[in-house]
């Protein structure tokens, strides 16, 4: 398949002015960017950055002519590559998307088709484009398969989306949007679901193909430290408007706007150091192993304690069993050996043989909001089932509960009570899930990555929420997260896992105080730096090392 490369860097590719996007609420439409302009050049990447409701994943699919369902574009225009795509045909759009502008999207495992192997929906797109037939498209994906670092590049095309880890999903989706290789690629929040190291990963292929076939770039996010690795020119967004505009390297070093400067200050919250643990664990786990089924073990004797009224971070990567872990918990997956208490109390291994009461005292908040929330209820409904199903409630004294509930998690229940899920952001929906699971007043609640796919800023505050609650209630977190900058602003206790096994645990102070276990070190080098150019000195660091001799742990995802 024939590069791009020859074609000049630096000419003007995508341009729109005074883009204006409605969006419909209940009946009503309603604007959501206000007239921002945006150019982008050929070879460039250009990040979008902002909060939930900023408007970066609406203003990075209009430069594809397309407005997500209950959006309409309604003013300005968008030019790419001369073709004004406000007026063209839906079979130019046709051709044009996928072939010469491709989308990489937040949630992999969402947008693969689960019936199809990767290498049939790699080949797809070349094929139905008449740009390579399906043996050449074939092999034109086992080569960037090998290039983004994929594990047995050869044949891992011949396995479905689930028998592959999120990350290497991810890259999959990357060498998908590159075998047209496109002019343009919107990034839609592509590493926001992922745990650090796996991360780096991803961003050093992006950052390879983007490089070598000299492709133009969206790169949507709302980690500005992300962002700083990835993109020439950073477009700051809030609201649908545009608040500042500048280099990556200005942003960081010189922000103009108190908006730009939160985002940068965010970063730096830790939760106060917590006194000891003197009372009994609410929960404890014994020696569990776990299987899935298939004669490996995914957990190896993990043993967990968990104080009332504490926050215990389970970190590691993907696959390192943290999800496993809290599946085995609330009974989901019982385990092989081993056993899980409450308050004392050995629970049984199955959800299905716990009482009603034993159910409502551990809940679980979610990774995904889209999946856990069911788009055909109401808010109203999400929210009350719990209050009816665990504690009884009905009519009104129902109602009354769930607009308290709203308004813990600092929602409008006027406004918002009788939406559907689909009618809010990615944050509003996540913090229904924890109103639902706050709904039935449990004394621990396991806590699945719930801050990963949220901006910065909308993070801290569900953050500062959760610590409320628990000074007020006693609630009791697990929280599960490959996000160190979550686990210092909300644990008491670290737990740190890697391929199923418990490798570190203590207090905050004492896991992340050096000298660390090799893979708590290699977490915590992972961690993206507010620095221009840290991404390329730390694949540089690492890269002398090897050449040196010296241990650097490899990613599990690998």
């Amino acid at each position: 398949m024939k590069s791009k490369a020859a074609r000049t860097r630096g000419d003007l590719l995508l341009e729109m002015r005074g883009l204006r996007i409605e969006g419909q609420s209940s009946d009503a439409w309603q604007e959501i960017v206000h007239g921002v302009d945006l150019t982008l050049r050929r070879g460039e990447v250009l990040g979008l950055i902002g909060e939930s409701g900023a408007g970066k994943s609406t203003i990075g699919i209009a430069g594809m002519g397309f407005a997500r369902p209950g959006c309409r574009i309604t003013g300005g225009s968008i030019v790419f590559d001369g073709i004004d795509l406000r007026k063209a045909s839906a079979e130019t759009l046709r051709r044009l998307r996928g072939s010469r502008i491709a989308y990489v999207a937040q949630s992999a495992a969402a947008a693969f088709n689960p019936a199809h192997r990767l290498i049939d929906q790699y080949a797809e797109t070349a094929v139905l484009h008449g740009i390579s037939s399906r043996g050449a498209a074939e092999r034109d994906g086992r080569a960037l398969f090998k290039r983004l670092r994929l594990p047995d590049p050869d044949r891992i095309g011949e396995r479905y989306p689930h028998q592959v880890s999120g990350g290497q999903l991810q890259r999959a989706m990357v060498a998908m949007a590159m075998a047209c290789r496109p002019d343009l690629i919107v990034f839609d929040e592509p590493t926001t679901a992922l745990d650090v190291t796996t991360q780096i990963e991803v961003l050093a292929a992006i950052q390879s193909v983007v490089r070598e076939f000299h492709t133009a770039a969206i790169y949507i996010s709302h980690d500005l430290a992300v962002v700083a690795q990835m993109a020439d020119r950073i477009m700051v967004l809030r609201h649908g408007n545009l608040v500042e505009e500048g280099t990556a390297s200005r942003l960081i070093e010189a922000p103009q706007q108190d908006y730009t400067r939160r985002l940068l200050a965010v970063r730096g919250h830790r939760k106060d150091e917590a006194a000891p643990t003197v009372d009994a664990p609410v929960l404890e786990i014994r020696g569990v192993s776990a299987s899935y089924g298939g004669g490996v073990k995914v957990l190896e004797d993990v043993s967990i304690k968990v104080g009332r009224g504490r926050t215990v971070a389970v970190v590691g990567e993907s696959g390192s069993g943290k999800s496993t872990t809290a599946r085995v918990i609330t009974g989901l997956l019982p385990p092989l050996a081993g056993e899980v208490l409450f308050n004392g109390e050995v629970l049984p291994p199955a959800c299905g043989k716990r009482s009603r009461d034993q159910l409502r005292h551990i809940q679980m908040i979610y990774q995904m909001p889209d999946v856990a929330l069911n788009p055909r209820q109401r808010i109203r409904d999400i929210i009350g089932r719990p209050l009816t199903f665990y504690l009884g409630m009905t009519g009104k004294t129902r109602d009354t509960r769930v607009r308290e509930l709203l308004h813990l998690i600092e929602l409008d229940p006027d406004e918002y009570i009788d939406r559907f899920p689909g009618e809010l952001s990615g944050g509003q929906k996540q913090r229904i899930c924890i109103a639902r699971a706050l709904a039935a007043e449990p004394e621990v609640i396991i806590c699945d990555e719930v801050t990963s796919a949220l901006d910065q800023l909308v993070a801290e505050e569900i953050l500062k929420l959760l610590q409320r609650l628990q000074n007020e209630l006693g609630v009791t977190y697990l929280f599960i997260t490959h996000d160190l900058a979550t686990v210092k602003a909300i644990a008491d206790e670290i737990v740190v896992m890697l391929r199923g096994r418990v490798v570190q645990q203590g207090g905050r102070q004492e896991v992340l105080t050096p000298p660390n276990h090799p893979y708590t070190d290699l977490l915590l080098s992972s961690v993206p730096e507010m620095q221009v150019g840290w991404l390329e000195a730390l694949l540089a660091d690492r890269a002398a090392r090897k050449a040196r001799g010296e241990a650097v742990m490899e990613s599990a995802d690998q």
